[in-house]
């Protein structure tokens, strides 16, 4: 079923497609602008939900879970993702470990925190100087693809991958 066709919110697209491509493992850092779907996750008894203390965490646990057969995908906002570039380099991507991030990009749009738009221009070059997969989802029109493909890639390739969620889809500026 395309978003187009339906009224669904993106954390509900985000959702359904992490289930249908058997990611049931969700740790995340607290943030406000993934609020939405880290609420319907808990919900959602289709999913093991982990709320560890930082990011790296984070990555850890869903590096741990597939190596133990499972998929996972760890959620932040993008200072966040500062913290986590030494846990990229060292494990993620020297032992081909499709982590999947999604990362609600901060710092930018009607964001006017000095320290998140110092982080958020920092962000791209790291996952690219990493050969890190990334996409910025700015629409309801790329959202389904981009993060169903993106997973399906990530596992395939076994390489990490980042979906960044830009405020032009999420339509909220985080306090």
């Amino acid at each position: 079923m395309s978003t187009s066709q339906t009224n669904e919110t993106w954390y509900a697209v985000v959702a359904r497609v992490l289930k249908a491509n058997k990611v049931t493992l969700v740790a995340y850092v607290p943030d406000n602008v993934l609020a939405p779907l880290i609420k319907l996750i808990h919900a959602d008894p289709d999913f093991t939900v982990v709320c560890p203390a930082r990011e790296e965490e984070a990555v850890a646990i869903v590096a741990g879970a597939y190596m133990g057969g499972r998929r996972g995908i760890a959620l932040m906002q993008t200072s966040g993702f500062a913290t986590i570039p030494n846990a990229l380099a060292s494990l993620i991507c020297p032992y081909e470990i499709p982590l999947l991030m999604m990362i609600s990009e901060r710092g930018t749009l009607g964001d006017f925190q000095k320290g998140q738009a110092i982080v958020c221009r920092t962000m791209r070059p790291v996952l690219q100087s990493l050969g890190i997969e990334h996409f910025a989802i700015q629409d309801m029109g790329q959202l389904e693809f981009v993060v169903d493909s993106m997973i399906k890639q990530a596992f395939a390739t076994q390489a990490p991958a980042a979906m960044i969620l830009s405020p032009l889809l999420t339509k909220r500026v985080a306090a």
